[in-house]
Formats: C-alpha cells, structure tokens, sequence
C-alpha cells in the first residue's frame, strides 16, 4: 500500500468519525453545564452533563434541563417529582412530599422540604406538565413556587444521563 493511499485511508477515518461525532451531539445529545445549588447533593454548579431528548417521556424521579422564559434566560435543572395527572402534596412540617398520597423515599435530597412558596397544595398536574424540585431543596426555587410552577413537557430539553466533569465524580446519574 503507497503512503498517499495510507493517507487518503487515516483522512477518511478521520472525516467520518467526526461527522458521526457531530451528528451525534447534534441530533442525539446534548453537552451543558449545571448552574447553581438546587441540585445539590446530585449536581453541583459547574458540572457538566450529557443530555438528551430524543424518544424521551418523563418519569417520576428523572432530572431533566428545562427552559421557562417566564421566568429565567437560563435553562434550569430539577427531579420530576410528579407527571400529568398525578397530585402532589408536601407537609411543610414534617418535609415530607406526598405523590397520589404515598410518601416518596427521597434519599437524594440535601434536606427535607420545609421550605414553602406560594402555591397551595394538594396540586394536580396538568396534562402534558410535570411538577419539579430541586435536591436541595432549602435554596432550590421550583414548582412550588407560581412563578416556576408546572413544567410544559414541551419546553424539556432533555433527560440528564451522565456527568463527564469534573473527571473524578464522571458517570451515569440515577
């Protein structure tokens, strides 16, 4: 084999892996960056995850990407706590969140949910919405509060699949 058809070889390799790569990330996943505390013990400002949308609907439990114009520019990140239909209702006494009436195990959360805004609970989530918390739940400015409320399924920008820094705490997230 001559070097120049050794060269054209490696070029082709090259060229293909990176249009796959791009389409990849274009199409498939998504590369962003966490902003701020709520998602704290889980997340931390300045991590960054993979995302994706594709063929995703919403579970309870999911941390997804979310866009609200609303109320922030950025792009936010909170755990469905509830989907479409199901009813949400915290007992700010003793932190407790309660979905169709079972108490969730929440062993996620920095802390329990003490903490209220202003929306009035029992709540009934929406079709085609869901109810979002922060992690940490102390600082975290989410569902229960009007201004966030219930989020459109359709302004998801994707499911959080994996954290890729920093480097040392890389992996899926659960």
């Amino acid at each position: 084999m001559s070097v120049k058809s050794e060269i054209y070889d490696w070029l082709q390799c090259v060229v293909v892996a990176l249009v796959v790569s791009i389409l990849l990330f274009v199409f498939v996943f998504r590369v962003t960056g966490i902003i701020g505390p709520s998602m704290e013990k889980t997340l931390f400002d300045g991590n960054k995850v993979i995302i994706s949308n594709m063929f995703y609907t919403p579970k309870q439990g999911d941390i997804v990407i979310f866009t609200k114009k609303s109320f922030d520019k950025e792009p936010l990140v909170k755990r469905v706590i509830a989907t479409e239909e199901q009813t949400v209702d915290i007992n700010f006494t003793s932190g407790e969140v309660k979905v169709d009436g079972k108490v969730l195990s929440e062993t996620y959360i920095a802390e329990k949910t003490f903490r209220s805004y202003d929306v009035k609970f029992p709540v009934t989530v929406p079709k085609g919405s869901v109810f979002v918390m922060g992690d940490n739940r102390k600082v975290s400015y989410d569902s229960r509060a009007s201004a966030v409320g219930m989020i459109d399924t359709r302004m998801i920008l994707g499911k959080v699949y994996a954290r890729i820094t920093p480097f040392n705490k890389a992996g899926l997230i659960k």
